[in-house]
């Protein structure tokens, strides 16, 4: 109709009804199917084979073929990064703790500093520890500030990543396998002898010496039959799931000047959005001032291990991202010319099982420093009034089963604890210890629990990473002992 001024506004209800929660899901079938024995063929034999190419996946391809293991990496997505690239989590968090100092370092430090200058934004070294109340204001606007603190918490563009990841491996020559699911782990004698894929070609074994589960939610480990920690509070963020998403042709400078400079405009504005969405964010920082990040809303009360479960999140998720589009394009500032320019490949998973290990990381050791014997990395801690946490090779191990490591979110620790080490940089760090020890546990023939942590030790400081004084000087007794 000529002459009348319509607002182009997506009615996210009539496109997709209101037909996706679990009241409208149709009962499951109390019916089973009988499959036919059958013999799957090998694809390949491997010293270490690693199942999923997210940061944690990753960082043990990378840290095992430096020690010239044969290593196969096995990815469902055609990228490497998980979480840190498909998923959008390109806020990299905290890597120094509260002094300044990178303690998650190794691959962590080498996968940031090898990334071009343009794929990288987050203050200077010498701003680390800095609790000037300028820097800190300017860094905790960009999610590199806490408590007052300036810390080493980059973003960084997720192609950029996804290219250098792939590169790392590829130097290492690791053999990379995309398009490929694992649905079955290979179990013989009590050890994990290699594990079953489905792709477009079908079943095909990879056998191995040593197998890490890096899949995030410790899927190969529990269809071996193993039991998991899953208790957590259902409407805890670290519980939550959602699938991110980035906005484009915003400027952010704008964008923040107007949430720190007008108060009741900000508060007006974010009451607008809860109206409208019940469910409402505000954008994060990217490595440009031209891109928002959106790592929300996050969704309560569903599960990472019920696939009805995720194709929900993924429908309401993408109601979500058009709705917030509209709503900010329409008014806040800086959004005016505002455009969706991605939702993530991958979904955003915080938080499923959590392995029952040798040792685990607890609540408890935030407040007495305990430095584990065993340590094979340290993680930044959520407070300044906490010490550094130590992270023991026990946390790796799963009981009950040989032959296999875990690395990534689903490490052995108590629910307070997995808040920090399911991020990216913890992951990282979990990952290449976990494949300096398949390396080197493949190599002498025996089972990773039966692995001198002091071996793992000396090779991770070789490759860079840090670990606790007292730690790195007993390995360092070890290694002259040893010669």
């Amino acid at each position: 109709m000529s002459g009348e001024n319509h607002t182009n506004t997506i009615g996210i209800a009539e496109v997709f009804g209101d037909s996706t929660d679990r009241a409208s899901r149709l009962p499951r079938p109390a019916r089973s199917v009988k499959e036919a024995a059958r013999e799957t063929p090998v694809l390949a034999e491997t010293d270490v084979l690693v199942v999923g190419g997210g940061p944690a996946g990753t960082a043990a391809a990378i840290a095992a073929g430096r020690l010239g293991a044969e290593v196969m990496l096995v990815e469902r997505y055609n990228h490497l990064g998980g979480l840190s690239t498909g998923g959008l989590v390109i806020w990299i968090d905290r890597m120094s703790d509260w002094n300044g100092k990178q303690v998650i370092a190794g691959l962590a430090g080498d996968f940031l500093d090898r990334l071009p200058d343009d794929a990288v934004k987050g203050p200077e070294r010498s701003d680390w520890g800095s609790a000037d109340v300028a820097t800190a204001a300017y860094w905790a606007q960009r999610t590199a500030a806490f408590h007052g603190i300036t810390t080493w918490s980059p973003t960084v563009d997720p192609e950029a990543l996804k290219t250098l990841s792939m590169q790392m491996t590829l130097e290492q020559k690791v053999r990379l396998l995309f398009h490929a699911y694992a649905v079955e782990p290979i179990v013989e004698d009590g050890a994990m002898r290699g594990a079953i894929f489905e792709s477009k070609e079908g079943r095909h074994a990879v056998l191995a010496k040593v197998v890490i589960d890096t899949t995030g939610d410790a899927d190969l480990l529990a269809r071996a039959g193993l039991s998991f920690e899953t208790d957590s509070d259902p409407t805890d963020i670290h519980s939550c799931i959602n699938t991110a998403f980035m906005i484009g042709g915003v400027d952010m400078n704008r964008w923040i000047d107007f949430k720190t400079g007008d108060g009741q405009g900000f508060k007006d504005f974010m009451a607008r959005g809860r109206e409208r969405l019940k469910y409402f964010e505000r954008p994060f920082v990217s490595w440009r001032n031209d891109i928002a990040l959106f790592m929300g809303p996050r969704l309560a009360g569903y599960s990472a291990v019920d696939v009805e479960d995720l194709s929900e999140i993924e429908i309401r998720s993408r109601q979500l991202t058009m709705g917030h589009l509209e709503t900010y394009k329409e008014h806040a500032p800086g959004f005016e010319n505002a455009f969706l320019m991605l939702g993530a490949p991958q979904i955003g998973v915080r938080h499923s099982r959590r392995l029952l290990g040798e040792n685990k990381v607890v609540r408890g050791q935030w407040d007495d420093g305990t430095v584990w014997d065993n340590e094979i990395g340290v993680s930044t801690s959520l407070a300044p009034k906490f010490p550094n946490i130590s992270v023991p090779y026990g946390a790796l191990v799963p009981v009950g089963l040989d032959g296999v490591l875990a690395a990534g979110r689903h490490v052995a620790c108590d629910t307070n604890s997995h808040s920090f080490l399911r991020e990216i940089p913890q992951c990282w760090l979990t990952g290449q210890a976990a494949g300096v020890a398949a390396a080197l546990s493949a190599d002498a023939g025996i089972a990773p629990r039966a692995l001198d942590p002091r071996l793992i030790q000396r090779e991770l400081l070789r490759q860079g990473a840090y670990l606790s004084p007292s730690i790195e000087a007993a390995a360092d007794a070890s290694t002259r002992a040893a010669e």
